[in-house]
């Protein structure tokens, strides 16, 4: 049988749990069965990861910028055009802008089979109305022009259930993750006193993922030691704040790091988010043991539950895969 050739489109190159859940797919997939490429915008962590298990790459300049008509019209050309090109059994859609104009771009190009990923429906953020609806109807125009659509949680699930003709289509798989061994934690317990309760968070920081409400708390809770560890748009805003209310000793933001290296050093995980999907680093954190405070948002209440244990990287790629072939 013929290799299944699969190839994923994601907006932004950066690493974030989208940008993560095309890594683990496109170099977990066996190889004797499926030959993966990724199409993604600008040059970062993503790209540079994936270059290194030589996995092909297309790169996008117009797909990795903010949205416009014009970038938009840009990438739909780009996208059709590569589709023509590499001829892929599969196109496998991650992100609003990739899904909008991937799922047209591939529709128009032939592609017989569409797969599109939401990680957490874009419409169910709190937005004023016109944008949502706006939304809603770009995110179900999507979902229709593709064969298949992945939710990673039953929360998302119920939502695609409620759209006009994409229930059945819809299929829930869970993010998986790899047990990997974990860090001591040092790099966060050393820049803090000793024998201090650590609160720490984990992603790219970005309003989504509220962050400012962790710098708000330890305003008000003197005795609150906080670690912000990601990088993002919002740095600025929350470096200023963390000046602003005299916060420097107590809140610290440490850029981007593994997760493994960081979780041992909190004493409690925190995920304050406005908005999730299935969160990795909340996997990552239970399986680590750590006290866990989060949003009640997206599918966190399912990981939390107690009720699902089978969050595995093997069983996210089984599960995705069978739809390929």
């Amino acid at each position: 049988m013929a290799k299944k050739k699969v190839l994923y489109v994601i907006t932004k190159s950066n690493w974030g749990g989208a940008q993560r859940y095309v890594f683990d797919l496109a170099t977990s997939l066996p190889k004797e069965q499926c030959e993966a490429a990724v199409a993604l915008g600008g040059d970062g962590m993503l790209a540079q990861k994936l270059q290194t298990t030589g996995t092909m790459i297309y790169h996008s300049e117009s797909m990795g910028r903010d949205i416009s008509i014009g970038k938009d019209l840009k990438s739909f050309f780009e996208l059709y055009r590569l589709f023509k090109k590499v001829k892929p059994d599969v196109v496998h859609l991650n992100s609003s802008k990739a899904g909008g104009v991937g799922a047209l771009a591939a529709h128009l190009a032939g592609v017989k089979k569409i797969i599109f990923t939401a990680h957490g429906w874009p419409f169910l953020e709190k937005r004023n109305f016109i944008s949502r609806t706006v939304i809603y109807f770009l995110s179900w125009l999507t979902a229709l022009l593709s064969t298949k659509v992945i939710v990673v949680s039953n929360y998302d699930l119920a939502a695609a259930k409620r759209m006009p003709f994409i229930g059945s289509k819809t299929v829930r798989i869970y993010n998986g993750v790899v047990q990997v061994p974990l860090g001591g934690g040092g790099v966060i317990r050393n820049a803090f006193p000793p024998q201090v309760k650590i609160t720490g968070t984990v992603g790219e920081l970005t309003k989504n993922k509220n962050q400012i409400a962790l710098i708000e708390e330890a305003k008000q809770k003197p005795g609150m030691y906080v670690a912000i560890v990601g990088e993002g748009e919002d740095r600025a805003m929350l470096e200023q704040k963390i000046k602003e209310y005299g916060l420097t000793g107590r809140v610290k933001l440490f850029g981007f790091l593994p997760a493994a290296e960081v979780l041992k050093g909190f004493d409690t995980f925190a995920l304050p988010s406005l908005k999730e999907g299935l969160p990795y680093v909340l996997l990552e954190a239970k399986a680590a043991g750590l006290p866990i405070v989060a949003s009640q948002v997206g599918g966190i209440p399912e990981i939390l539950s107690g009720k699902i244990e089978d969050f595995t990287l093997e069983r996210m790629v089984y599960e995705t895969e069978r739809l390929y072939l």
